[in-house]
C-alpha cells in the first residue's frame, strides 16, 4: 500500500513536469515551424493582414528562386568545405591540447591552461583586429584557409576533453608503456577511442559553430567566389529593398544540414556511455 500510494503521489509531479516540458517545446517550436510554412507563401501572403498561419497558395517559388538568383551552391560548398574541416581540426587539436593538460605534470602547461583559458573571458570582437594581422602576414587573407585556421583552437573543446581524460586511469596508460606503445599511438589507439562521446558532441557544436558563422568569414573573405554561405544570404537584404520570399526560404535550405547533422550523430551522444573501458 506505501508503494502504491508513493507512486500515486509522485504521478501529478510527472505530469506537471511532462506540461511544462510540453509548454516549452511549443514555445520554443511554434515560431520555427511559423518561418518554415512562412518560406512556402508567395511574397504577397508573407504581409497580408490578417497574418494566417497556414498558406493560400503554397509554392516553391522562393526555393527555386533562392538556388538560382545568387551562387547558393558554390557558397554551400564554401561553407561545407569550412565547417567540416575546422571541425575535423578541432576534434583533432583540441583533444592532444586536452590529453597533454590532463595527463602532463610540467609547470608551463599549467601556465597554458591558464591562457587558455583566459581566452574565454574576452569578448571575440576585442581580438579581432591582431586576429585579422596575424591571418594577413601569413598570407591567408581572402581564402578559406583564412577562415579556418584561428577557428581550430576552442577552449571550449580543450577542457571537455580535458575533463574526460582526467577520469581516464593512470594505470590503463602504463600498461600501454609497458606494452611498447608510444604516445602517439596510445592517443590515437587507446585516448581517442574512449573519448568518442566528446568527440561526437563537440563535433555537432563545431560544425554548428562554423556553419552559422557571419563576422569573421565577413573580415577575412574579399572575393565573392569565397563568400560562405551566411554572407551570401545577408547579400539578399539590399538598401532600399528586399526580398522576404528568396530570403526566408534561402535561410530554411541553410537550416537544413545542421538538422540533419544533429539527427544522425544525437542519438550516438545520447547513448553512448562516457566510461566505457573504464570498468574495472
Amino acid at each position: 500500500m506505501a508503494v502504491s500510494r508513493s507512486r500515486t503521489g509522485d504521478l501529478p509531479k510527472k505530469i506537471s513536469s511532462s506540461a511544462i516540458m510540453w509548454l516549452l517545446a511549443v514555445l520554443y517550436g511554434f515560431p520555427l515551424l511559423w518561418f518554415v510554412v512562412s518560406s512556402f507563401k508567395p511574397g504577397g501572403e508573407l504581409f497580408s493582414y490578417p497574418l494566417t498561419f497556414w498558406p493560400k497558395n503554397p509554392t516553391i517559388e522562393g526555393y527555386t528562386d533562392a538556388w538560382t538568383s545568387f551562387d547558393f551552391p558554390g557558397y554551400l560548398v564554401n561553407t561545407m568545405i569550412v565547417a567540416i574541416a575546422a571541425t575535423l581540426l578541432t576534434i583533432i587539436v583540441s583533444a592532444a591540447c586536452g590529453y597533454a593538460l590532463a595527463k602532463y605534470s610540467n609547470w608551463w602547461l599549467k601556465i597554458f591552461a591558464g591562457c587558455i583559458l583566459a581566452t574565454t573571458m574576452l569578448p571575440t570582437e576585442t581580438i579581432l583586429a591582431p586576429l585579422f594581422l596575424v591571418v594577413r602576414n601569413l598570407g591567408l587573407y581572402n581564402s578559406l584557409s583564412g577562415v579556418v585556421v584561428p577557428a581550430v583552437i576552442t577552449a571550449t573543446g580543450t577542457f571537455m576533453f580535458r575533463q574526460f581524460f582526467v577520469t581516464v586511469p593512470n594505470d590503463l596508460l602504463e600498461a600501454a608503456r609497458i606494452d611498447g606503445s608510444s604516445e602517439l599511438s596510445t592517443f590515437f589507439r587507446i585516448m581517442l577511442p574512449l573519448s568518442r562521446p566528446i568527440i561526437l558532441t563537440l563535433a555537432i557544436f563545431s560544425f554548428q559553430w562554423r556553419w552559422n558563422e557571419y563576422l569573421w568569414p565577413l573580415i577575412i573573405l574579399n572575393e565573392p567566389s569565397q563568400f560562405t554561405l551566411q554572407i551570401g544570404i545577408a547579400g539578399i537584404v539590399g538598401a532600399n529593398n528586399v526580398n522576404w520570399s528568396i530570403l526566408i526560404s534561402a535561410s530554411v535550405l541553410s537550416m537544413v544540414p545542421l538538422v540533419a547533422i544533429y539527427l544522425v550523430f544525437q542519438k550516438y551522444v545520447m547513448n553512448a556511455d562516457i566510461n566505457a573501458g573504464l570498468k574495472d
